[in-house]
């Protein structure tokens, strides 16, 4: 008796950790996101969308990510990011992508990912002649940059003077009219967006980093819905669905 009563004690401990951890009823995560293309736009090139009207290689991803994990969500694409960023800071079960996981940025948030890669370049016009060694070479030009970015945030930090741009499609026109430099993007969002703006050509003069892109989830989220997500994600990759996704944009 006493070996089976040890016996469904352990059944029961066993149980108890694999078990899910219920959500309250009703969960639901409130998703933000920017024109950040090919990761995550609006569909019709407008500055706001909603759920079906947006789209992207980390929109897609998120989207069956919390279908597999069974959490619900709302999704809105909005601007500027830094106003989508301290939302996301401030207010529970809020979630934001696609968010460069940086060392600055570690403990503000959750994160599950990555969703994606991307370089941080400084990019010049075609017909500039400008060429670039190091950051203290660059630091000579006109750097524009877009507010809270991280490439922004990066260059901040070691000191780089930097012309901020409320949005960051202001500075594809003002790298094309002259009135910058060098412009501070990510590789290859920007050179997608350059396109959509009508400005091609635009050659990468220097690579800074190379940086995973993440789902940023406010600190208050529950570890369960983290560890739904991460496995979703990490079950998708092992399937292949995030290369066939990523591929299909690219």
């Amino acid at each position: 008796m006493f070996k089976t009563l040890k016996r469904s004690l352990l059944c029961l401990a066993v149980c108890a950790g694999t078990a899910h951890a219920e959500l309250p009823a009703g969960y639901k995560m409130v998703l933000l996101t920017e024109n950040f293309p090919p990761f995550n736009m609006a569909v019709d090139d407008k500055n706001f969308a909603r759920d079906d009207g947006i789209d992207g290689i980390s929109a897609d991803i998120v989207r069956e990510m919390f279908k597999r994990a069974g959490i619900e969500y709302s999704l809105s694409l909005r601007f500027p990011w830094d106003r989508l960023y301290k939302l996301t800071q401030d207010k529970p079960n809020y979630g934001l992508f696609s968010t460069t996981r940086t060392p600055e940025r570690e403990n503000s948030f959750k994160w599950v990912g990555p969703l994606g890669r991307t370089s941080w370049v400084l990019a010049a016009a075609p017909n500039s002649g400008i060429t670039v060694k190091d950051l203290k070479d660059a630091a000579k030009y006109k750097v524009g940059a877009y507010k809270n970015n991280a490439v922004t945030q990066s260059l901040e930090s070691q000191g780089i003077p930097l012309v901020i741009a409320l949005r960051d499609q202001e500075n594809v026109k003002k790298l094309e009219r002259g009135q910058i430099d060098l412009w501070a993007t990510d590789d290859p969002a920007g050179r997608y967006m350059a396109r959509q703006e009508g400005f091609t050509g635009m050659r990468i003069v220097l690579k800074l980093n190379e940086a995973g892109l993440y789902l940023a989830l406010n600190k208050e989220t529950p570890d369960e819905v983290v560890e739904r997500l991460q496995k979703a994600l990490d079950q998708m990759r092992a399937e292949g669905f995030v290369d066939e996704v990523t591929n299909g944009y690219l």
